[in-house]
């Protein structure tokens, strides 16, 4: 139980001397304060191997890279088009919403072949629809992630589209031009956007969990935070928003050895040369730059809230823990009637997802969720919030001494 305990990270995010853990829901928590109970926080929260290789000291060049990448955003912000739908064309009036019914092409069916070969035509619209499926995995493998692929319209696909703009050099506005979808369909070099899956024995053995109680006595009693059911580890496998992998194989019952699946094509990487990152809490963004101050990679992110905000100011990674344990103490905050402290142990499931990125500010980090169809809609404690698989592909290549800087 010690070394277990040991082992255990302390990942609540605090501010102002208050610290504030992830809730599994992504409800905001209604934090208490408690003063007459000494209970210590179980393990440092930075105990990773490279954390204290990395010197929190920001040099001048580092610092004019930041300026230089935040006046990007800050330009990026200005241009995008908030009000438009995403499908709307640059030249069309964008006081309503069109709907596609009478073109042909909205009619393209929700099947492999209809996905694969659906086309972007003018006023697209809001909506779900098989040309945002295809956009979102070709987003997704431009390094511009729209989250939990779902065919749907909205703020992470605007996002998405306009941090793709970004990085190819088109105008940021967000709207999904021609020349946008050219771009796209370019860099994704004649790549299906969906393909077929076959289930394994290896997809059904798991581990699962029954169920993952809210109460966080009950999940500290658990072996893991596994997953719950096949339909929801395969969804995060492909980058997909569950309920739409259920609804692009509407006769699957995920229990079955050899059943066929129509999933995303996705990547599995993120760039090498990760040299800054900007976390732009107006945007709900998390932004990648290289050495070369060029924008190189997105993700949405949820980061901090109004009650709990995240810090201000320039931090720097100092190290990566995948699956970490979650460290829970009522000193902090108290969860339920919980009031002492709590080893909770790893899993896709836990307060912070599967991986754990450290930054230089005391238990304050970049980390994955247990409900990533939630990101960048609701609140976290202070901490970036990212989906499970955007977060453990950014922990693959981020080094120790990257710099992190929050902008509003």
């Amino acid at each position: 139980m010690f070394v277990r305990t040991m082992l255990a990270l302390s990942l609540s995010c605090i501010f102002a001397g208050t610290t504030f853990a992830a809730s599994t829901a992504e409800q905001p928590l209604k934090p208490q304060a408690i003063t007459n109970v000494a209970v210590q926080d179980p393990i440092d929260p930075l105990a990773a191997d490279s954390a204290s290789s990395a010197s929190s000291q920001i040099t001048s060049q580092e610092q004019q890279d930041l300026n230089k990448a935040s006046q990007t955003l800050n330009d990026l912000q200005k241009t995008e088009d908030q009000n438009a739908p995403v499908g709307t064309s640059p030249t069309a009036p964008t006081s309503k919403t069109v709907t596609p019914s009478s073109s042909s092409a909205a009619k393209v069916a929700w099947t492999l072949d209809g996905i694969n070969n659906a086309q972007w035509y003018d006023n697209i619209g809001k909506g779900q629809f098989p040309v945002y499926a295809r956009a979102h995995v070709m987003l997704n493998n431009a390094h511009a992630s729209p989250g939990a692929i779902d065919g749907s319209s909205g703020k992470n696909t605007l996002k998405a589209i306009a941090s793709f703009q970004q990085i190819v050099g088109i105008k940021p506005t967000g709207i999904l031009t021609k020349e946008t979808w050219d771009a796209l369909v370019a860099n994704q070099g004649g790549k299906p956007a969906f393909v077929e899956y076959t289930i394994t024995q290896k997809d059904l053995d798991g581990p699962y969990a029954k169920s993952i109680p809210h109460d966080y006595a009950l999940q500290a009693q658990m072996k893991g935070l596994y997953y719950t059911r096949v339909s929801e580890m395969l969804a995060e496998k492909f980058h997909m928003d569950e309920d739409f992998l259920k609804k692009m194989n509407p006769k699957a019952s995920f229990s079955k050895v050899g059943e066929k699946l129509v999933v995303a094509n996705i990547r599995n990487e993120v760039p090498e040369d990760i040299h800054l990152i900007v976390a732009h809490k107006g945007a709900k963004q998390l932004y990648l730059f290289n050495s070369r101050n060029q924008m190189i990679g997105s993700f949405p992110a949820t980061i901090g809230s109004s009650d709990t905000p995240s810090p201000t100011g320039t931090y720097k990674v100092t190290g990566v823990a995948p699956n970490p344990w979650y460290g829970y103490s009522p000193s902090n905050f108290v969860q339920g009637k919980n009031t002492k402290a709590l080893s909770l142990p790893p899993g896709p499931n836990g307060p912070v997802g599967n991986i754990w990125i450290g930054l230089s500010k005391k238990s304050f980090g970049i980390h994955g969720t247990p409900n990533p169809s939630a990101i960048s809609k609701t609140a976290s404690h202070g901490c970036i919030r990212l989906t499970n698989w955007d977060a453990n592909d950014l922990g693959k290549k981020v080094k120790s001494g990257v710099t992190v800087k929050f902008l509003e």
